[in-house]
């Protein structure tokens, strides 16, 4: 039986707000959408829609995954920024802290993915009929004595779950993952991973915008 969805009482955290978008830091455990069945109706997007009942989600997080959102305020820049997306003309960025110490300090992952249907919402690598999906990582440390690693995480793609069955694959399961995480699931409090920075040149007035997120963990959340 799976668990009640139980959202946190923390709002929404406003980064940035102009006439056109705003972008947003949502907490871990609140849905980034409503989902299904009346009791999954508490998400990021209907608590903001009661300061801005006209904005449109652009792009979504899985629940358990906190960090920077961008929302539209009218639907001439919801096309805009869904281009910019599927252009990949966003540079995003995540920490995430792994189980165990890399050998190499950065890498390139390109696995190729699917929806494993039997097991959905699960996601696999499959090189057959997978959709290609690339992630670049960088360690910003390793600790030893709790035998993980602080990661930087760039992902080319943006295919579902994409960072956390790539770190799963690698032998470096994010932390706190309760899907691809196996037995390290229990050793975090949370799935640790923090859409910590994002940027695109804003549709309408042409400048860069620029947002960084602290992520709210680090190696000492982990049990050893």
């Amino acid at each position: 039986m799976s668990t009640p969805y139980s959202p946190p009482c923390t709002l929404p955290l406003i980064m940035y707000l102009d006439d056109d978008l705003l972008i947003v830091d949502k907490p871990a455990g609140l849905l980034s959408v409503p989902g299904r069945g009346e009791d999954k109706q508490d998400c990021l997007l209907s608590r903001l829609r009661q300061d801005f009942p006209e904005i449109l989600a652009v792009h979504r997080l899985d629940m358990a995954t906190s960090g920077l959102l961008v929302l539209a305020r009218h639907a001439d820049m919801h096309r805009a920024l869904s281009r910019l997306f599927e252009n990949r003309q966003v540079d995003k960025q995540y920490r995430a802290v792994v189980d165990g110490l890399p050998g190499d300090d950065r890498g390139r992952i390109d696995l190729p993915l699917i929806c494993d249907w039997p097991n959905r919402p699960r996601q696999m690598v499959d090189f057959t009929i997978g959709k290609p999906s690339l992630t670049y990582f960088r360690v910003l440390e390793r600790d030893a004595a709790q035998r993980c690693s602080l990661l930087e995480l760039t992902p080319i793609t943006g295919r579902s779950h994409q960072l956390r069955v790539h770190l799963a694959s690698l032998g470096h399961p994010i932390l706190g993952d309760d899907l691809y995480g196996g037995l390290t699931f229990d050793r975090a409090p949370r799935l640790l991973l923090h859409a910590a920075a994002i940027g695109f040149d804003h549709p309408t007035r042409g400048e860069r915008i620029e947002i960084v997120s602290a992520a709210p963990f680090d190696c000492q959340t982990v049990a050893p």
